[in-house]
């Protein structure tokens, strides 16, 4: 899971992840907020009314969903569970409200819906290298009016306080090495023995075969 103050550069991380690691899936969030330009349906988020979202709530078709500046968000269970019965790795976007439900949620969901035993999630925050320098990343995106600008600005301080429950920091000063850092930090992760039973097993039937 990846989350991080709104304009740090979360998006930007994840796509240059992706395009070196295309097997890796992406969630999707659902949300009732209004698209950006450029943004499409599918491919940034699920653009839903709130009618709709409200629908999915009660169908228990979400593994979290919050209030997050006055529109909802969600991330849905089905696209996870597809994901990981394809033996993919899965990204998630998502705030720090809907980053903890995930964490304490997370593996219980997933055995109760799939009978699949589901490791922990990683949990990764990106940092911007100062309060002001993100201030000047929202200013300069000139997607936002300067009152939800304010409002944003007026809730860091909120988002930033559960930096010590997350796995991995990774500061997003230098785009370069703040991706380097990111990559490595997924790479490390999939490397881990326990992530890679499979293999394990894999190679303990070759040596019982050389026997």
């Amino acid at each position: 899971m990846v989350t991080g103050p709104s304009g740090v550069g979360k998006s930007t991380l994840i796509r240059r992840l992706r395009d070196s690691l295309p097997g890796v899936a992406f969630s999707i969030s659902a949300t009732t907020r209004a698209p950006r330009v450029g943004e499409q349906d599918g491919v940034d988020y699920h653009f839903l009314t709130p009618a709709r979202f409200e629908e999915l709530v009660s169908e228990g078709a979400f593994l979290e969903h919050a209030q997050v500046y006055e529109r909802r968000y969600g991330t849905l269970i089905d696209p996870i569970l597809s994901a990981l019965d394809a033996g993919q790795s899965i990204l998630l976007d998502i705030d720090l409200q809907g980053a903890r439900n995930v964490r304490d949620h997370y593996v219980e969901v997933v055995r109760a819906r799939s009978g699949v035993e589901a490791t922990a999630p990683v949990l990764v925050y990106v940092l911007p290298p100062s309060i002001a320098a993100l201030e000047q990343r929202l200013i300069a995106r000139a997607t936002d009016s300067a009152e939800i600008i304010a409002t944003r600005m007026a809730k860091v301080e909120g988002q930033l306080e559960g930096v010590a429950e997350f796995d991995y920091l990774v500061v997003n000063d230098d785009l370069e090495t703040a991706s380097a850092a990111f990559t490595a930090v997924f790479m490390a992760e999939l490397s881990r023995a326990g992530r890679r039973q499979s293999w394990v097993q894999k190679v303990g039937e070759e040596l019982a075969g050389r026997r």
